[in-house]
């Protein structure tokens, strides 16, 4: 897990929320990768304090999230070039669940 301290938001326009909210971002976990190291499960952990899912619905398909995030992995080095959601029944109540790549595999296996 590659601890994060940051602040993400959402605009409400996603298919699964119209909820606007700054959420807070606790980490990145590469939960799974292929033999390849060419496609993975990024999850992005956050805190049940600032999402519910229950209430809020899911992030998952919202567009100001995405862009804030991969602003926020481009920062922090990862290349964000093959971040994406993943499906909608790859959300987890903690995390949001993307889809990524070689090109941030390679990156985050540097970080890690």
């Amino acid at each position: 897990m590659y601890k994060v301290n940051a602040t993400l938001n959402t605009n409400g326009n996603g298919y699964w929320s119209n909820v606007k909210r700054a959420v807070e971002i606790t980490g990145l976990q590469l939960a799974y990768t292929n033999d390849e190291l060419d496609f993975g499960e990024l999850r992005v952990r956050f805190t049940a304090a600032t999402w519910d899912v229950n209430k809020d619905g899911l992030i998952y398909t919202d567009k100001q999230f995405m862009r804030e995030l991969k602003e926020l992995l481009t920062q922090l080095g990862f290349d964000a070039s093959d971040v994406s959601y993943s499906e909608q029944g790859m959300q987890g109540d903690t995390y949001v669940s993307c889809d990524v790549g070689e090109c941030f595999i390679n990156t985050y296996m540097q970080h890690a």
